[in-house]
């Protein structure tokens, strides 16, 4: 692994507890590997996704004077698995992962939804360790100098579109329920169905949870005539 020190200077923090930073970078395969599933990364994950939310969602309530329904699309565009791929890019935090042998022997390090995983991960380590301001700071290095005048985002959100349409019956609710996995550890493809009123409406595979739910809601949208890109 490269030295964390390098690391600690992309994302312009100096961690007390490095112990934090080498679990926010320790992949599931890894710490499996050593028989030690709590030194992973995927409770940081948990808090870091949460921490990006309110600051990104705190960013564009002070910056855009737009709809409710604009600003979750903006803030979707941002959060989501291909925005924080980018980041993860951004930072070259690929380097830095701890993997275990079979997700290193097929690219985990370039994968999408670990380096995004573990952008979230970061994000909880320097929260856990600094506090809010600290986390927010580097979170906002990755956000649009200008956001009014940012390109529409190009990544549709799914999840966001069928909801809003949801929404427009109160009564209705739309979950997403996991029903199996597939593939070995390093090669796993998650199964999600997207259900409305306990009425499975869509279904989508992925190579994570999120990428499984998006592309169920896509089929949902498809299946009830709405074009989905």
């Amino acid at each position: 692994m490269e030295d964390l020190s390098k690391l600690e200077q992309a994302i312009g923090y100096s961690f007390k507890d490095k112990g934090l930073l080498e679990q926010a970078l320790s992949h599931s395969s890894y710490a499996n590997e050593r028989r030690h599933g709590s030194g992973s990364n995927e409770r940081l994950e948990f808090l870091g996704d949460s921490v990006l939310s309110i600051v990104v969602s705190d960013y564009l309530y002070k910056n855009l004077n737009v709809a409710e329904g604009e600003l979750t699309k903006m803030r979707a565009s941002l959060v989501c698995e291909k925005s924080l791929h980018v980041f993860a890019q951004q930072i070259h935090l690929g380097d830095f992962l701890l993997l275990g042998k079979g997700e290193e022997n097929t690219g985990g390090r370039e994968r999408p939804s670990i380096l995004a995983d573990a952008f979230e991960a970061v994000i909880a380590a320097v929260y856990l360790d600094g506090g809010m301001e600290p986390a927010a700071r580097h979170i906002l290095r990755f956000m649009p100098e200008d956001i009014r005048h940012a390109k529409k985002p190009v990544f549709n959100d799914f999840k966001t579109v069928l909801q809003e349409i949801v929404q427009k019956n109160p009564e209705e609710k739309v979950e997403y329920v996991l029903i199996g996995e597939e593939g070995p550890d390093h090669n796993k493809r998650f199964v999600v169905e997207v259900r409305l009123n306990s009425q499975v409406i869509g279904s989508g595979r992925g190579k994570s949870k999120k990428e499984a739910e998006q592309l169920a809601a896509k089929e949902a949208l498809e299946l009830m005539g709405y074009e989905a890109q």
